[in-house]
């Protein structure tokens, strides 16, 4: 089976605050801002990747979605954390972003395992609703 995460949904308490958030400080493209703003989307996202994006979902809105998913209990939680992957001059960047937007880095860590291998360096920090984002590059 040759499969691609598609997306993960991400609990949050201002759906604007959020994607400015992921857009200004993260650095990922906004999807769906604009028909969000206007009311002719139910939620923005941003774009990790060509294939994947982080939906951006209002906790107000926790009980329909998990009538949609048909498993009781499932919505509203949020996941202890998600990790990007970026080139080395992406992660020095962000850091730099980080600063500047006030943004405590949480946590470090180097010669972490992850889907590529063996990252050497990766640092941890929360998006304003706590959710944790863990971002690292490799060799």
């Amino acid at each position: 089976m040759d499969a691609r995460l598609d997306h993960l949904v991400l609990w949050v308490s201002d759906q604007l605050a959020a994607l400015r958030f992921y857009e200004q400080v993260v650095g990922l493209p906004g999807v769906r801002g604009e028909e969000f703003r206007e009311g002719k989307a139910g939620f923005p996202s941003v774009r990790i990747a060509e294939e994947t994006i982080i939906d951006l979902m209002a906790h107000d809105v926790s009980k329909g979605v998990e009538e949609g998913t048909g498993v009781t209990g499932s919505a509203g939680h949020q996941i202890n954390h998600f990790c990007l992957s970026v080139s080395r001059e992406d992660f020095e960047a962000l850091k730099v972003r980080l600063k500047d937007h006030g943004v405590e880095v949480t946590g470090t860590g180097s010669n972490s395992f992850g889907a590529q291998g063996i990252a050497p360096e990766t640092i941890f920090f929360p998006d304003p609703d706590r959710n944790v984002i863990e971002v690292r590059y490799y060799r």
